[in-house]
Order: C-alpha cells, then sequence, then structure tokens
C-alpha cells in the first residue's frame, strides 16, 4: 500500500502555499529615501549642482562647463581682479572666492533664487546678447553698511518684508558697475567685449532674458568683508556664449586648431614651385564634325585673326591675361600686354580645390 504523504492533495497545496509566502517575503519594496535616489530628486539640493538617476538623464542635454576649458581661467581671472577692485571700492579688506560653476537651466534657476535679492540685467554688446548678476540681501545690506561707515564687528542688519530703498538700489549699482568692468577686464585677453548695465530687477519675472527650457552657466562667488558678507551669482545663457565658443574650447589662451605653421610653410614653397601649363590661344573657330573628319594633309585652315591681334593667355579653360605674339630670336613669343586678371586667378584657384 502506498504512503497517504504522497497521495494528500492538501499536503502539496501546503507546501505550494508556503513557497508563494516565502517569495512574497524576500521582495523588498523600496523606502522613499531610496525612491528619490533613484529618480534623482533630493529636496534638500537648492543649487542643483549634483544630479542623479533619472534627472540626470533629463538634465544631460545641459551645457556642462568642463566641455569649455578657457571659461574656468577666465573666472578665476575675474576673482582676481574683483579681490582687487572691491577692496578700492569698499576700502575694507575684501576676499572673493569662487564656489562653484555648474550648468542650469534658466526656468530652474530663476525659481532657485532666494528673495529679496536683486537681478542686474546686463547686455554683452560685441555677443550681441544678456547676462544677469543676482545680488543676494546679505550682501546688499553688508555692502550698504560698509560704504555708509557701519561700525566692524557688528552683523549687517537685515529687514524683511520691505522694498530696497533708493539709496540702497545706488549703492548696489555702483558695486554692479565695479563687478562688470572686472568681467569686461577678465575676458578682454580671451575676446573683446564690453558689459553694460540695462536696468535692475528685484522680481525675477521681470529679469527674463531668456527661454525657461534654454542652458545657462551659473558662476557663484562668495564676497566676505571680515565677518559680513555674501553671495554674488553671474549667469550667462548659452546663447551669449555661442559667438566665442571656439576660444572657449581651448586648453590654453591662444591655442591654435588644427593649424601648423611647418606645414604651411612648406606648402607655400611646393605652389611656388609647381609647374602650370599655359597655352597662348591666337583664334577659336567651331566647326562640325564631319568637316574636321574630312581633314587631308595639306588642307589649309583659315584663321579669323592678323599679325595685330591678342592672343589670349590661358590656364586650362580659364583666361588669364592677353599679349601680342612675335618672335625673339629662333623662338616665337608673346609679350604681356594686360595685367593678370584676379578674378581669373581665384576661380582657378577655386576650381583646382
Amino acid at each position: 500500500m502506498a504512503d497517504t504523504d504522497e497521495l494528500d492533495p492538501f499536503a502539496s497545496a501546503d507546501a505550494f502555499g508556503e513557497d508563494r509566502a516565502s517569495s512574497a517575503a524576500s521582495e523588498r519594496v523600496l523606502n522613499q529615501d531610496e525612491i528619490d535616489n533613484l529618480l534623482g530628486f533630493d529636496l534638500g539640493d537648492d543649487d542643483g549642482s549634483e544630479r542623479t538617476g533619472i534627472r540626470a538623464i533629463i538634465n544631460s542635454a545641459l551645457v556642462s562647463y568642463e566641455r569649455l576649458p578657457m571659461l574656468e581661467i577666465v573666472f578665476d581671472r575675474l576673482v582676481r581682479l574683483m579681490t582687487t577692485s572691491l577692496r578700492n571700492f569698499t576700502s575694507d579688506n575684501v576676499e572673493v572666492s569662487l564656489d562653484n560653476i555648474s550648468s542650469i537651466r534658466f526656468g530652474d534657476y530663476l525659481n532657485s533664487i532666494p528673495l529679496p535679492a536683486i537681478l542686474a540685467v546686463f547686455r554683452a554688446e560685441e555677443l550681441d546678447n544678456y547676462g544677469l548678476l543676482t545680488v543676494d540681501s546679505n550682501l546688499i545690506y553688508s555692502i550698504v553698511d560698509v560704504l555708509l561707515g557701519g561700525r566692524r564687528g557688528t552683523a549687517a542688519l537685515r529687514i524683511e518684508g520691505r522694498p530696497y530703498t533708493t539709496i540702497e538700489r545706488v549703492l548696489v549699482q555702483r558695486m554692479v558697475e565695479v563687478i562688470l568692468a572686472d568681467a569686461q577686464a577678465a575676458f578682454e585677453p580671451l575676446t573683446p567685449v564690453h558689459f553694460n548695465l540695462d536696468r535692475l530687477e528685484t522680481n525675477p519675472r521681470f529679469a527674463a532674458i531668456a527661454r525657461p527650457a534654454n542652458a545657462a552657466i551659473l558662476v557663484k562667488l562668495r564676497i566676505d568683508m571680515e565677518d559680513r558678507g555674501g553671495r554674488v551669482e553671474l549667469l550667462l545663457p548659452y546663447a551669449t556664449l555661442e559667438p566665442i565658443r571656439k576660444m572657449l574650447l581651448q586648453q590654453f589662451m591662444g591655442e591654435k586648431f588644427g593649424r601648423d605653421n611647418i606645414w604651411e610653410g612648406h606648402l607655400a614653397t611646393e605652389l611656388w614651385t609647381t609647374d602650370t601649363e599655359v597655352r597662348a590661344v591666337l583664334d577659336e573657330q567651331s566647326a562640325p564634325l564631319s568637316t574636321v573628319l574630312n581633314l587631308k594633309v595639306g588642307d589649309t585652315f583659315m584663321l579669323n585673326a592678323t599679325p595685330d591681334s591678342d592672343v589670349s593667355i590661358r590656364c586650362g579653360p580659364i583666361p588669364v591675361t592677353t599679349g601680342k605674339m612675335g618672335r625673339k630670336g629662333q623662338h616665337i613669343a608673346v609679350r604681356v600686354e594686360a595685367p593678370i586678371s584676379i578674378e581669373a586667378a581665384t576661380s582657378l584657384t577655386k576650381g583646382r580645390r
């Protein structure tokens, strides 16, 4: 007789249920932190400089400043210039440091600006576009306190819930003009550009200089005046930097892309010593093919030219100049009567490329 355990259908059902329970227990549910890390959303990340997960894939179309090596050199020069100029401007010990350079969408930056703040819209004349300079409230009150003779060792008083006064706006405008002059000097070795202040805004909606989805380069500068200070943020849309993109791609100042002076000299030498076939054409006529095929030795072919007719000097099919036919010793010669045509030489060069 067979074993009753092997024939019991309920025993197999219980075993199957235990397998399903064990497999369900082995599946782990992701918590909220793991989901945020997977998607790349971090509520504590305000600047958006570090992106991971799916959000990094979405923002992969942003321009990275690391692809523009010369841009970092320009802003390092800007930090040095600002340190000197702001010391002269405030008559105080000023330290300027470069926090970071990052890529961001213009709309995301406008939404991340901590208010209250003053936004300076400036125009890059040679680049035919605009840029944005943001001064946070801490730096505004610190500059006002320093320029109006505030005592050292005390933190700047910050008053919330009121607009900036005319005096505060004028003092900040003077500081912005100093920073723009330094930025102009920082770009000078690379390309001449003039940054002209267009207007000051306190509402980010009125400082829209690009579309929200457009990419931009964000430079964060920290200005410290002993126990006071704040932050200045310089934003340049990628459209502003596009005319000088090739210069920003340089690894060092004055780099030449794919240009070899030795090769250029060798090419010029070979061109000057190249043999070129030149033909002197006295006359041209059109005749039927049957007439040409019927020509025999001794036939006379009449030319529509006289001894005084001009001879066309050609290089290939292109006429270069004209001359007169004559004789020099035992050779038939042609004397050039007209200057060489520049247009003909140019078209000849283009035709040979």
